[in-house]
């Protein structure tokens, strides 16, 4: 089990990682802004509950293999990315508010969109790499099975980003309701940020 100072070492290091700029939290506020909270938080929770394949992956070690291939790294970067671009492009070609998804597709379901958030933090190569080199910084061998500590690590970093993903979603919302009031605003933003998820997705793929 972890410890209580391990604990609260974990769950500082993994908000302040949480709360920092980065294409899941620019997703959500889009999808908040454009939607409305409702839709921004479960979004949220998607990207949120994505990061439980990621412990499972960290915890049976296949995280470690992909690291060690470059061409398992590739391949899933340039998904990663592509799926950004799609993303972003959506949102260019889209004439209402800054809308992250499928011109078109205001009524798509809550949970159709939990899982679409949770293939939007699964597809991320970074995010991968991520749990691979933070967790086991955290792992005390004097604490008993390593697998056990990362798998309740992962949890931890998946609770807390649920919390504050959805809290994203719920004050994004609230943009949304003033975009009603000035519609005319919502095509500039929609350019804007379907510009933004382009470059993230290009830098992506660039990267590799």
């Amino acid at each position: 089990m972890l410890t209580f100072a391990q604990l609260v070492a974990f769950l500082l290091a993994a908000t302040l990682i949480t709360a920092s700029p980065g294409p899941d939290n620019l997703l959500v506020l889009g999808m908040g802004m454009s939607r409305g909270r409702r839709h921004g938080i479960a979004f949220g929770l998607g990207c949120a509950f994505g990061c439980l394949s990621h412990t499972l992956l960290a915890v049976v070690g296949v995280s470690a293999l992909v690291a060690a291939s470059p061409v398992a790294l590739t391949v899933l970067q340039v998904g990663g990315g592509l799926y950004l671009v799609w993303l972003g492009w959506n949102a260019v070609r889209s004439s209402g508010a800054a809308r992250i998804g499928p011109a078109g597709n205001a009524d798509e379901s809550l949970a159709r969109l939990f899982l679409k958030g949770c293939l939007a933090n699964a597809v991320n190569p970074k995010v991968i790499l991520f749990f691979l080199s933070f967790l086991p910084q955290f792992v005390l061998p004097a604490n008993g099975s390593a697998a056990l500590q990362l798998a309740q690590l992962g949890i931890v970093f998946t609770l807390q980003a649920a919390v504050l993903f959805g809290l994203l979603g719920w004050f994004s919302g609230a943009i949304g309701a003033w975009l009603q009031h000035h519609p005319k605003a919502g095509p500039w933003l929609d350019r804007g940020a379907g510009c933004v998820f382009i470059g993230l997705g290009l830098r992506l793929i660039w990267a590799r």
